[in-house]
C-alpha cells in the first residue's frame, strides 16, 4: 500500500513527541531541579502508556525510532509518484500538529529567544551588548535558557518580535513562538509547492522531500528554530525573481490576478525587501544575496529594494539597540556535536571541528556560492 510509509512517518513522529513530553530527558529541555512544568510538556504529556524506560533504554529506543523514521521517509519519497497529493499534504499537516502540541525537543533555543527579549523589556539590558549572565538570575526565563555567556546572535527584526511577546509571559511566549514557527513552516512548504510547479518539477515529491524530512521535523520544527522565518522570506524572494523570468522564457503571460499585479508591479523591488528582512531575522541569510542578484531579471529595482529596506532596518536597529553587533561572531565558533563539520573532523582524525577545518569549510562554501551565482548570471 503506497500510503503505508506516510502513516509510519506520522506514528513515529508521535512516538518521539510522546516520549519527550512524558518527563525530562535528553529529548527535551530540562527545567529547574529536573522538573518538567505542565505548561512546557503540553497536551500530549500523558499520551505515552506506562513508564518511560531508563536512560540507556530510552536512548536505544529513540535511536531505533529515528532510524525507522528515516527509512519511512525514504519510502515516502520512493512512493511519492503513486501517492495522491491530498494524502501527502494531510500527513504534513498532522505531523506539524504533533510537533506543535509537544514540548520543545532537545534544544533550548526557544527559551534563549524569550530570555533575550525579557532582557530588553523587563530588565532594560541590551541583549546585543550585555551577557545574559548579568541579568537577574531570578527571571523565569533565565533558569530554562542556556546561552548565558553569549550576547544575542539574532537579527534585530527577530529580536523586535521577541520584545513584542514579552508581555505574554514565558509560557505563553513559548507557545506563541511555536505557533509562529509552525505557520512559517507551512508557508514555506506552500512556496516549495509553487516553485516546483513553476520549474516543471513534481510538487508532491518536493513538499514530501522538505516537509517530511526527519531533520526538518525533529531538529527544526521540534526545536522551534527561527530559520523557518528566514527561509520563508528568502524563498518568497526567490519565487518573485524566478516567476517572471521562467514564464518569460516560456512565453507564458503573467498568471497573477489583477489585484496582485498592482502590488507586484516590480517583483524585484519586493524581493529585495524580503531578502533584507531575512537577514534581519538571521545574518546567515546574507549568503543568498549574490544568488538573488544573479537571477534577477531586472537588478536595479532589486538593489533599490535591498538598499531601502537596509536603511530602514539599520535605522530601526540603531534606535532600538545602538551600534552593537551582538554575538554573531562568537556563535560562529560554537561547535555542535551532531554538526557535519564536527563529524567530518572526527572522521578525519582531528578529534572534531577545529578552527582550521571551520575556516576551510567556510572558504569552500563561499566559493560554491560565488560559482553558483556566476553560473546563474550567465
Amino acid at each position: 500500500m503506497a500510503v503505508a510509509p506516510l502513516f509510519s512517518v506520522v506514528i513515529l513522529c508521535l512516538v518521539v513527541v510522546a516520549l519527550a513530553a512524558h518527563h525530562p530527558s535528553f529529548l527535551s529541555p530540562t527545567a529547574v531541579n529536573q522538573r518538567f512544568p505542565a505548561w512546557m510538556a503540553g497536551p500530549l504529556a500523558g499520551l505515552w502508556p506506562g513508564a518511560v524506560p531508563g536512560m540507556h533504554a530510552l536512548e536505544l529506543l529513540t535511536s531505533c525510532v529515528l532510524a525507522g523514521l528515516f527509512v519511512a521517509y525514504l519510502l515516502v519519497l520512493r512512493e511519492a509518484p503513486r501517492i495522491e497529493a491530498r494524502w501527502i499534504l494531510a500527513a504534513i499537516l498532522v505531523v506539524h500538529l504533533v510537533f506543535l502540541l509537544g514540548p520543545p525537543l532537545q534544544y533550548t533555543d526557544v527559551f534563549n529567544y524569550i530570555n533575550y527579549g525579557r532582557m530588553g523589556v523587563v530588565h532594560h539590558l541590551d541583549p546585543y551588548s550585555t551577557l545574559p549572565l548579568l541579568e537577574p538570575h531570578s527571571d523565569p526565563a533565565y533558569a530554562i535558557s542556556n546561552w548565558h555567556y553569549l550576547r544575542s546572535p539574532y537579527g534585530p527584526l527577530f529580536t523586535m518580535l521577541t520584545y513584542a511577546l514579552v508581555p505574554l509571559g514565558v509560557p505563553v511566549s513559548m507557545w506563541a513562538l511555536k505557533i509562529i514557527m509552525c505557520a512559517f513552516s507551512l508557508g514555506l512548504l506552500a512556496l516549495v509547492w509553487r516553485l516546483a510547479r513553476l520549474l516543471g518539477r513534481s510538487p508532491k515529491f518536493a513538499v514530501a522531500f522538505v516537509g517530511l524530512n526527519p531533520i526538518v521535523l525533529v531538529w527544526g520544527l521540534g526545536g522551534e528554530h527561527n530559520d523557518f522565518i528566514m527561509v520563508f522570506l528568502t524563498l518568497a524572494a526567490i519565487y518573485l525573481l524566478l516567476a517572471p523570468r521562467v514564464r518569460g522564457e516560456a512565453g507564458d503571460p503573467p498568471r497573477e490576478p489583477a489585484r496582485t499585479r498592482a502590488l507586484l508591479a516590480s517583483p524585484e523591488l519586493v524581493a529585495g525587501v524580503l531578502l533584507v528582512g531575512a537577514v534581519g531575522i538571521k545574518a546567515s541569510a546574507a549568503i543568498f544575496l549574490p544568488l538573488a542578484i544573479a537571477i534577477a531579471p531586472r537588478r536595479r529595482p532589486l538593489l533599490v529594494g535591498m538598499g531601502g529596506a537596509a536603511v530602514v532596518l539599520i535605522g530601526a536597529s540603531l534606535l532600538a539597540f545602538g551600534p552593537h553587533l551582538g554575538g554573531v561572531r562568537a556563535q560562529s565558533t560554537l561547535v555542535s556535536p551532531e554538526g557535519l563539520p564536527n563529524l567530518l573532523g572526527i572522521l578525519l582524525g582531528l578529534g572534531g571541528e577545529t578552527a582550521g577545518l571551520r575556516c576551510l569549510l567556510s572558504g569552500i562554501t563561499a566559493v560554491v556560492i560565488l560559482l553558483a551565482a556566476a553560473r546563474a548570471w550567465r
